[in-house]
């Protein structure tokens, strides 16, 4: 409703009329604003026509039972002779549909009188009295806060938010002066249940908290509040009834996979409903719940079997045939009504004000009969803040400086009876108006557990933090931890001498690591491939074996030296590449053992010059089959050129090359032994830094690029006439040490401290295998197993019937 003012003194209604749902006139009215439907039906607006009234949707009979609560409250008072004596309590109750917008619009309708739209022809005066004295305010904080930034200004009293409506950021009354509540304020009930969260000995909780005023501040005050009880949040999730089923999915998962058994939901009715439906799908989660005041006496959770995780009875499913009498749902549900009864108290609270507020005028002006349109809101607000009476019930109410009521707070538990029907039980009691021992008071043997358990939960983030270990705290949230060794680079240590949850701590030597029971600091195991463990026992034996093969086939070699098969493709390049490959196997014991400065600078020098000697020799022997070949043909003479001279030369040509890299690499940046206290904080890897990564890796890329050129060349060649063919042995021979060398570099950077050494002895010892089965056991077999097959007719047989055929 928009009201106009035309001229001075008289005021015209634009837009159209906003009534309320329930009413009926007494000669004082009384107005309330409730969700009565849940949320209203949006509409998409042309803006070509005037917007059609918002449509309300999703019944709440909570809300309509605090409605008729209201209506009981001001006709009980209208009965009554000692309260307010001849004069009639009227209502007005507007429907909010949870809308911050409707009930902003629901606030400007009570303000104003009836009479500004009672004609919509003729304008009316704007100096009328509001509609209402007082306002019963809404359920829910935000929509709240609505109210009060409108009736605020006019001094409109504001009584009660319902259940919920306890949020603290409304608390302030030079922001809210005209704001009184029924219920207390959120800092009680968030100090509450810190203290009965302590109080069971949970020190290890997760939270979870609307996304509203209601919810964000309610946690943030029990957040701080647990902090000052010691009390421990591993985890906080916000939600809202409009969150995605992905969001709450997330929130579910959450808190399954916490470590925490107790949850605290400081969350709204409306929002918790969507969160219960994805947990009901999803399985009972184990938890322990500890809820705010807004939904643990809702009864209609527990009376869906899905919600039995919450310990919920078995309902009824609605079919439409049911009777009224018999028919149980939040309105008529009248075995609990500790939130319904704040409607209650909140008209009480208003008439006796009006009460206090009409004696003082007939006693000032000694007169019995006092005109209505003398009163005001801001009278009546003045007589609210000094109310005090006491309800049927021998409660004392009356209001603080702040506008709220004292801080009284029963302890509910949610109890199965035997015929699956579920009871709220009174179990405690948080009165802030007693001495602070007694404050909080519990009868711990009445108690039920989430699963029916008998015994409290335990929900700690870890025992008691003994020496050794401290206290790591985080902004509000304590994460009382042993001292993994994740959190520091260096480790750390309790001082021995403090107390028992000490967070004071020492830190241990970069080369120290705390003892078991960390009150000291030890050295940290050093760690590399030792002689003396079972791994570098194996790889030293691989190592010795490849050097005893390797000289038992060179004595063969040396005693068959006249024969043909030794004496094929040059004996000397055969004695050379043995020579080269002892020497590769011995290299392999350099890598094992303590790292020390000359062992660093020898165990990838001396391994890289002794692997290219040992593919040089190949090489050279690979181009004598494809010379002596080319040297049968008519014409040729390559076997001139390519003689033992030219053969040694390029033998020694091609180490040169390498022992030249070494060299420039020993001189600018040699390896160096080298404590690695980084990949892993419990122990000292000794290892050997490369020192300059372009020499360690020119290293190796010049062995990659002679392997490859001689596996080319050893290809070309595998398919030559010959009755013994080296070639065809030598490619696969240097297929396999391609193959060893291709797979090292990838094991080589992701292994793991010592193992990385390992993956590299390994490497070297498979290689050399590879080419001493692969070019020396051919022969062997011939010359041993097989003499009569080592002669010179049989190796060059084939040949020759090949060269006379191509004459």
């Amino acid at each position: 409703m928009v009201v106009g003012c035309v001229g001075d003194q008289s005021c015209s209604l634009l837009g159209q009329t906003t009534l309320p749902v329930l009413s009926a006139d007494g000669d004082v009215n009384i107005g309330a604003v409730f969700s009565i439907h849940s949320q209203p039906l949006f509409k998409v607006h042309s803006f070509t026509s005037i917007p059609e009234k918002t449509a309300c949707i999703s019944f709440d009979p909570r809300e309509f039972q605090f409605a008729q609560i209201l209506i009981f409250a001001l006709e009980e008072i209208n009965n009554r002779s000692d309260l307010l004596p001849g004069l009639s309590l009227g209502y007005q109750v507007y429907d909010a549909c949870g809308s911050v917008p409707k009930a902003i619009q629901s606030a400007l309708a009570l303000m104003n009188s009836p009479g500004i739209y009672d004609s919509l022809s003729e304008p009316s005066s704007c100096s009328r009295h509001p509609a209402v004295l007082g306002i019963v305010g809404q359920s829910s904080s935000t929509p709240t806060i609505g109210i009060l930034s409108v009736a605020g200004p006019f001094s409109m009293p504001v009584v009660r938010q319902s259940g919920f409506g306890s949020s603290e950021s409304v608390r302030s009354l030079k922001k809210y002066p005209s704001f009184f509540r029924t219920i207390p304020s959120d800092l009680y009930q968030s100090q509450a249940l810190a203290k009965l969260v302590k109080h069971f000995g949970w020190t290890w909780v997760g939270v979870v908290n609307s996304n509203s005023d209601y919810g964000n501040n309610g946690m943030a005050t029990f957040i701080e509040a647990a902090h000052q009880e010691g009390v421990c949040v591993e985890y906080q999730e916000a939600i809202f009834r409009t969150d995605s089923r992905e969001k709450l999915l997330k929130t579910v998962r959450v808190m399954r996979r916490a470590t925490a058994r107790v949850v605290v939901l400081f969350v709204g009715l409306g929002d918790l409903i969507p969160l219960l439906n994805v947990l009901a799908h999803e399985g009972d989660p184990g938890l322990q719940w500890v809820g705010s005041e807004s939904w643990i006496t809702a009864r209609m959770l527990a009376e869906k079997q899905s919600y039995s995780f919450l310990r919920g009875a078995v309902g009824t499913l609605c079919t439409g045939a049911e009777s009224l009498a018999g028919l149980k749902n939040q309105y008529n549900d009248v075995s609990d009504l500790r939130i319904s009864s704040k409607v209650y108290t909140a008209v009480y609270a208003i008439a006796h004000s009006l009460h206090d507020l009409l004696t003082d005028l007939k006693n000032h002006s000694g007169r019995s009969n006092i005109s209505i349109t003398t009163y005001t809101p801001q009278q009546v607000l003045d007589y609210l803040r000094e109310v005090r009476f006491t309800m049927k019930t021998g409660e004392d109410i009356l209001f603080n400086g702040h506008g709220d009521t004292v801080a009284r707070y029963e302890l509910i538990n949610w109890q199965q009876e035997a015929d699956g029907t579920l009871n709220f039980h009174s179990v405690g009691l948080y009165d802030t108006s007693m001495p602070p021992e007694k404050t909080l008071m519990i009868n711990q043997k009445k108690m039920v557990w989430a699963g029916g358990q008998a015994e409290v939960p335990v929900s700690v983030c870890s025992q008691s933090c003994p020496p050794g270990t401290r206290i790591y705290i985080y902004i509000y949230i304590y994460l009382c931890t042993v001292y993994v060794h994740f959190i520091f680079y260096h480790n750390v240590m309790t001082n021995r001498y403090k107390m028992l949850d000490s967070n004071v701590c020492y830190l241990c030597d970069l080369e120290y690591w705390s003892n078991e029971n960390r009150d000291h600091c030890v050295l940290k195991p050093v760690e590399f491939v030792s002689f003396e463990e079972i791994m570098g026992i194996v790889l030293v034996c691989f190592s010795l074996f490849g050097t005893g093969f390797t000289t038992l086939i060179a004595v063969v070699f040396f005693i068959h030296r006249d024969t043909p098969i030794v004496r094929a493709n040059n004996s000397e390049l055969s004695f050379l590449l043995l020579f080269s490959l002892t020497l590769c196997f011995l290299c392999s014991l350099t890598f094992i053992g303590r790292p020390s400065e000359w062992s660093c600078m020898l165990r990838h020098t001396a391994f890289g010059i002794a692997i290219v000697l040992c593919i040089s020799c190949v090489l050279g022997k690979t181009l004598v089959v494809l010379m002596a070949f080319r040297a049968t043909l008519p014409g040729s003479n390559v076997m001139k050129w390519f003689g033992p001279p030219l053969q040694r030369l390029c033998v020694i040509a091609l180490t040169f090359i390498q022992v030249l890299i070494c060299v420039i690499w020993l001189t600018i940046s040699p390896p160096f032994p080298y404590k690695n206290m980084l990949h892993y904080k419990e122990k000292v890897i000794l290892e050997c830094n490369v020192g300059s990564a372009i020499g360690f890796w020119a290293v190796l890329g010049y062995i990659g690029l002679l392997a490859v050129l001689c596996f080319v060349l050893a290809f070309l060649a595998r398919k030559l006439p010959d009755n013994f063919n080296e070639a065809k042995f030598i490619t696969f021979s240097m297929l396999i040490f391609c193959a060893v060398w291709i797979t090292f570099i990838p094991a080589y950077v992701s292994s793991p401290g010592k193992f990385t050494v390992a993956v590299e002895i390994f490497a070297i010892l498979a290689s050399s295998f590879g080419l001493l089965f692969c070019i020396f056991a051919p022969k062997c077999f011939i010359i041993l197993l097989r003499p009569e097959r080592n002669t010179k007719k049989h190796v060059m047989g084939k040949t020759s019937n090949d060269i006379h055929v191509h004459d």
